[in-house]
């Protein structure tokens, strides 16, 4: 299992699909563990009833069924369906609305969802997603990549409140995918993921919509450091290293 988990930490995220299914029919054991712990390429479907799309995930998906965080319902329909209770329904409506205004405002378009769902220990789990597709046959309004996939997935446990604190245990996935092809750079593809975690006891004061939000902000400006350095950085100085630019002129020293 642990030799399984670190082999798809290595594989590229366009290819995640072929090779988890390779490792399920390997490990038969283990298809539960692989499928809960391994991030996939997210999904989208369109909710015939509010004609909005949404995101595909295991976090809205009972037997072969997705939930729509739009209409609350099932696609296709499926009876006997697990539902949010009242209350969280009323929370995640309200966090799809303010996530979209993030998503545009922070990503220039792209499609979001959020889902809630209870937990066993007194609290509530949900989960943010973001899927923006930059190809210029997309919806990337700068054109410059021949395909370009975001996919962020923010999964949050949230325990119930302890004197007007409530505790925020925040993992997050990026699953990055970029492919270049001109004449003048030929065809690059970089691709990769990466997944952090933090803790926060939050007040209640500001409810839990704000103080999700801000982890959510927070964590995503730190993995975009993270990739900026680990991926564009190091590539940029290998590039560099092994072709340099014609007008840098390399001497050694005279010693």
């Amino acid at each position: 299992m642990e030799a399984a988990l670190g082999l798809m930490r290595r594989i590229p995220p366009k290819h995640s699909v072929t090779a988890l299914s390779a490792l399920v029919s390997l490990l038969p054991d283990h298809s539960s563990d692989l499928l809960s712990q391994v991030d996939q390429p997210l999904q989208v479907l369109c909710d015939t009833e509010s004609g909005k799309e949404f995101i595909l995930c295991e976090y809205n998906r009972d037997a072969d069924s997705y939930r729509s965080p739009w209409s609350n319902k099932y696609h296709p329909p499926l009876g006997d369906a697990l539902l949010p209770s009242d209350e969280l329904r009323k929370l995640e409506v309200e966090a799809n609305e303010v996530f979209a205004i993030y998503r545009d405002q922070y990503y220039e378009g792209g499609i979001s969802s959020v889902y809630l769902w209870e937990d066993n220990n007194e609290g509530f789990v949900a989960c943010f997603l973001i899927k923006k597709d930059g190809a210029r046959t997309a919806h990337g309004r700068r054109g410059y990549l021949q395909e370009g996939l975001w996919e962020a997935i923010h999964v949050i446990e949230v325990v119930g409140p302890e004197d007007e604190t409530t505790r925020y245990c925040l993992t997050s996935t990026v699953m990055l995918s970029l492919t270049t092809d001109k004449e003048s750079s030929g065809t690059f593809n970089l691709s990769g993921s990466i997944r952090r975690q933090m803790r926060m006891d939050l007040p209640l004061a500001d409810g839990h919509l704000c103080n999700m939000g801000k982890m959510i902000e927070e964590m995503e400006g730190k993995l975009r450091n993270s990739l900026d350095q680990v991926y564009f950085g190091k590539t940029k100085e290998m590039v560099c290293t092994l072709r340099p630019p014609s007008e840098v002129v390399m001497r050694l020293p005279n010693s």
